[in-house]
């Protein structure tokens, strides 16, 4: 096999995965909106996280064996403390907050994660271009406007609860690319997905939920089906998958497609209502975000030349 065809493989694997990512990353506030009508958000989203878990690992033992599963004390950390911040801290606070803000809302607010890793990149004493430091002010304030009309049109802690589960995840995802992590990404997503779950029955028994299995109705089960099998088992392992094989400019693409997707879906489905503050609002952080993403890519793509051709 050449290396232009070892590339070229590279690359459709990455861009199968975002597609992946895209849309159905989209759609998981629509299951996520339908599956707490009749379910606790931190116990629903145990449920669905720890059978995902149980799936993938099932499948990965029957293929790879308990070979994949062979790694460090620190690499489990690792994925233990990523799994909390992308899953309990993250998607958790995501469903909490979608108890009092629309599906649709929610997907804007989380379009912030880019906004925030590059907030990370200079706490890190990284220095990002220009450019990417305007698209970060841009984007914000952007987050701003929908957070006001949030507030306005739904419940203020909804907002507030949204945007720290942005902050978790961004801080999620930038870890997880700078600390040890196991060399498989499936065994990786596995054990996050446990962890991230744990940590959610913890919450969830702690602020008095309580699932009651007679209550729950058959669109609630048939959502949660939905977000395990697609959202979390296939999803959340593309972005595992993509964050450890792609760039992470790259991968943050998805914040600015996820938002379409599930205003739409809302629309759709719930007959969520969006004023025109929000519409605007949630335009000026997708400008924002492409702003940083490309800007990123550029840079990345000037130092990786740069480097070919004093290698030559």
């Amino acid at each position: 096999m050449t290396r232009d065809t070892t590339d070229r493989r590279s690359s459709l694997l990455v861009w199968g995965a975002l597609a992946i990512v895209y849309v159905v990353w989209g759609s998981t506030y629509l299951g996520i909106a339908i599956v707490i009508e009749t379910m606790p958000p931190m116990l629903s989203g145990a449920l669905r996280f720890i059978t995902a878990s149980v799936l993938l690992g099932g499948i990965l033992l029957v293929r790879k064996g308990t070979a994949a599963f062979r790694m460090t004390r620190r690499q489990f950390g690792g994925a233990a403390l990523v799994g909390l911040l992308l899953l309990t801290g993250g998607n958790g606070m995501v469903a909490v907050a979608e108890q009092h803000i629309s599906s649709g809302l929610a997907a804007l607010l989380v379009a912030s994660v880019p906004l925030w890793l590059v907030v990370f990149r200079i706490a890190a004493r990284d220095r990002p271009g220009v450019l990417t430091l305007a698209g970060v002010l841009v984007g914000f304030a952007g987050v701003a406007a929908v957070s006001l009309s949030g507030g306005a049109t739904g419940d203020t802690a909804g907002v507030v609860v949204i945007l720290v589960a942005s902050a978790s995840w961004s801080i999620g995802s930038f870890l997880s690319g700078r600390i040890q992590m196991p060399a498989n990404p499936f065994a990786a997503s596995t054990i996050e997905m446990v962890v991230g779950g744990a940590g959610m029955i913890a919450v969830g028994l702690t602020a008095g939920e309580r699932l009651d299995l007679a209550a729950v109705s058959g669109r609630s089960w048939a959502a949660l089906a939905y977000l395990v099998l697609v959202g979390s088992l296939i999803g959340f392992t593309a972005y595992s998958w993509l964050l450890g094989n792609a760039p992470i400019s790259l991968v943050s693409t998805y914040a600015y497609v996820n938002p379409v997707v599930a205003v739409l879906l809302g629309m759709l489905v719930l007959d969520e209502q969006v004023t025109g503050q929000i519409v605007l609002g949630g335009l000026v952080i997708l400008v924002g975000v492409a702003l940083v993403v490309s800007t990123e890519r550029r840079s990345r793509a000037s130092r990786k030349a740069e480097g070919e051709a004093v290698k030559v």
